[in-house]
């Protein structure tokens, strides 16, 4: 194997503690950024961490000097926050990405050779008009109901279109040759389920928080009605998703973008699910309206058979592994040891 210098934004949030330790125990050498430092245990893992705004020109220079070989470029501002400060999330999660896409070229051409910018996309993406429409639809494909309703998805998507741009057209008026500097993948995760963090800011959180509250035995008020429908994945599957896709070679994929999905269980499903282990969880469904209609424009499924076919996806978690196996052995555990 051999040892690649990889950049990490946005390392700790719910898939940086994951993907650096991936990452890491492979072998890699990574330099970290986040707003907020690592915990020791995570920063030994570094080989440096870099606190500060992906907005800053400092943080830009301080990650500049290392020749890299990939980034994976996950910090932003998620789905309800950005909602609640539109602005806020527009800097955040275009300006920075332009940021970082622009050091990837920089870096790339200092270099000779193109350097991986691995992206974490979002079933936001989509926007179906109507609850009717949703059922009526299923499945989607990548190319299908990119009509966004959320500034998080807008910004995503415009994102997906930046880095094909700098993959492929970026310079292409200039006298020298300018593109080949950058290769850019992503993926459209569905949303994501961690035994270790609680997501916060993210609208398909209500997932995650349930699971949480039943495990500490406080009581929680579900934000989506029962029949709520989009689909999720276990936090494992989403970071290997990302590797694999970074490992894919360059000519076995026909797109930059991929849906990626696992299972797609109602809030229901959910609720009956934790209730098996957590008997007397106390979780009642108080859904809000605004947080549920952007629920209601993302599809109940996603048609990932492009991923499948081009680099080999395929979840290992489904609904009862996730919880199984996954959530319910690290959550007991995770809370036991507040406890003592």
């Amino acid at each position: 194997m051999i040892k690649k210098t990889i950049l990490l934004t946005g390392a700790n949030g719910e898939i940086g503690h994951t993907l650096l330790e991936e990452l890491t125990y492979s072998g890699h050498s990574v330099v970290a950024i986040d707003l907020q430092p690592l915990s020791k245990e995570h920063e030994a893992l570094c080989e440096e961490v870099i606190v500060g705004n992906i907005l800053d020109e400092d943080v830009i220079r301080a990650a500049e000097k290392y020749d890299i070989n990939e980034i994976y470029h996950l910090a932003a501002l998620l789905s309800t926050s950005s909602e609640r400060n539109p602005e806020l999330g527009h800097r955040v999660n275009v300006e920075g990405t332009l940021n970082f896409l622009q050091l990837a070229y920089r870096v790339g051409k200092r270099i000779g050779e193109a350097v991986k910018f691995l992206f974490p996309s979002t079933i936001a993406v989509f926007g179906i008009p109507s609850l009717e429409d949703k059922i009526r639809i299923g499945k989607v494909k990548e190319d299908d109901c990119l009509m966004p309703m959320t500034m998080y998805g807008v910004n995503k998507l415009y994102n997906e279109h930046l880095g094909r741009y700098y993959s492929e057209l970026y310079k292409r008026l200039s006298i020298e040759k300018e593109t080949g500097y950058i290769d850019f993948r992503g993926v459209r995760f569905p949303g994501l389920i961690s035994a270790f963090t609680v997501p916060t800011g993210g609208t398909s959180d209500y997932a995650p928080e349930m699971i949480h509250a039943a495990a500490q035995h406080k009581p929680y008020n579900c934000f989506v009605r029962p029949d709520a429908q989009i689909p999720f994945m276990a936090m494992p599957d989403g970071v290997r998703a990302l590797t694999e896709l970074a490992a894919a070679p360059a000519e076995s994929l026909t797109r930059r973008i991929y849906n990626i999905g696992a299972f797609a269980p109602t809030a229901s499903d959910i609720f009956d699910v934790v209730r098996v282990s957590f008997p007397d969880a106390n979780i009642v469904f108080k859904p809000d309206v605004n947080r549920q209609a952007i629920i209601d424009s993302w599809p109940s499924d996603v048609d990932d058979s492009a991923a499948r076919n081009d680099w080999g996806w395929e979840p290992k978690y489904d609904l009862e592994r996730t919880f199984v196996e996954y959530l319910l052995p690290n959550i007991t555990r995770l809370y036991s040891s507040y406890e003592l």
